[in-house]
């Protein structure tokens, strides 16, 4: 890639399906509390989405949305496993379209991370947890979780968004079968690497069975921690990308420019063991820490297709204008007063939860 070859925050982004991305800017699925108690859409996470619609960015994504009743993970957290969620999610779409962003649900089963207080069930797992309590899924249900992910992608494409997410990533269900230090199981879902790597293939096969051919579809992977091995994780990151089958990628890497925490690793940034592996059509994103038009970019030169923004959207609705506009953006810095998140589409609760957030709300 040279300079005059790579690509810049304002390409346009084509994918193998679905709506051309108007540049290379996408909204992170970012956590924010504040759907209704029963999974669905409140006004609040409304207007929070649709502000970033109009912000300026490219591709729209839901917070984690849970697939099954038992996998709610947060209170508030939006859920997408019943028709009941219909109306409000369809309205949702059609308002992120409107503005002139891609929609996107990301597709969420908390696993061993769900709140037992909050779906009254006993949380489940690839294992069986006693930090957690979670119990061992059987077989079967195991083979049900795989459909409750395919009928929640069914619902946000009836729905009318342009594609999902599988969340494969920070210890919740799909990616605890990666996890080599605990995953044993011995009925082909566990064990080796292809028996812990199976059920993210299995969940692309069921999406793209269960949903038109131009209905867009990405995976978010952590490349390490939660018993995760870098090498497993750039293995399985290169079957997704060969499969034919995934429109991008996810990386959530917590800081694009972090070195990986194995020490076989040491002297390397963990990004650049992503940015060499063929994508087959595919698109590659990388989140962390990207608060300025800078990073972002320098993402690119390095190799990424595009980048999802978290903090740097929560801090402003229009980051994503602002950075196109301007190559020196940056964003605002920390803390920063709860009036001036309430401005950026912020809901009290939603404050509330960034408060948890070492540093980043104003006392």
């Amino acid at each position: 890639m040279t300079a005059a070859t790579r690509p810049r925050l304002d390409d346009p982004l084509v994918l193998p399906r679905g709506p051309a991305w108007k540049n290379r800017l996408a909204l992170a699925p970012l956590t924010n509390m504040q759907s209704h108690a029963d999974g669905t859409l409140s006004q609040a996470e409304f207007r929070w989405l649709t502000m970033r619609a109009a912000g300026g960015f490219a591709q729209v994504m839901t917070c984690a949305a849970h697939v099954l009743p038992g996998g709610q993970a947060f209170p508030g957290q939006l859920g997408i496993w019943s028709d009941a969620h219909l109306p409000g999610l369809a309205r949702l779409a059609a308002a992120i379209r409107a503005a002139g962003a891609v929609s996107c649900v990301q597709l969420h089963h908390g696993g061993r991370r769900a709140d037992p207080k909050l779906t009254g069930e006993t949380p489940v797992s690839p294992f069986a947890c006693a930090e957690t309590g979670a119990r061992a899924l059987s077989t079967g249900e195991i083979e049900q979780v795989i459909a409750g992910f395919a009928a929640a992608a069914r619902r946000a494409e009836a729905a009318g968004f342009d594609g999902v997410e599988l969340h494969g990533a920070h210890g919740y269900l799909v990616a605890a079968f990666l996890d080599s230090e605990n995953n044993h199981r011995a009925d082909g879902w566990g064990g080796d690497f292809a028996g812990r790597s199976r059920i993210f293939l299995a969940l692309v096969e069921a999406v793209r069975a269960a949903t038109g051919p131009a209905f867009q579809l990405g995976m978010r992977l952590s490349p390490e921690r939660f018993g995760i091995r870098l090498a497993d994780a750039r293995r399985l990151a290169g079957l997704l990308l060969a499969s034919g089958r995934l429109d991008w990628l996810d990386l959530s890497l917590w800081d694009v420019t972090k070195a990986p925490e194995d020490p076989e690793f040491a002297g390397t940034r963990l990004i650049d063991h992503f940015t060499d592996l063929p994508r087959h059509g595919a698109a590659l994103g990388v989140a962390g820490k990207i608060l300025s038009a800078a990073r972002a970019d320098a993402c690119l030169a390095g190799g990424a297709d595009f980048v999802f923004i978290g903090r740097g959207a929560i801090l402003h609705h229009d980051f994503a204008a602002r950075a196109l506009a301007d190559p020196g953006f940056s964003a605002r810095p920390l803390p920063v007063a709860r009036a001036d998140l309430a401005a950026e589409g912020l809901s009290p609760a939603f404050v509330d939860y960034m408060a948890t957030w070492k540093g980043f709300v104003a006392a």
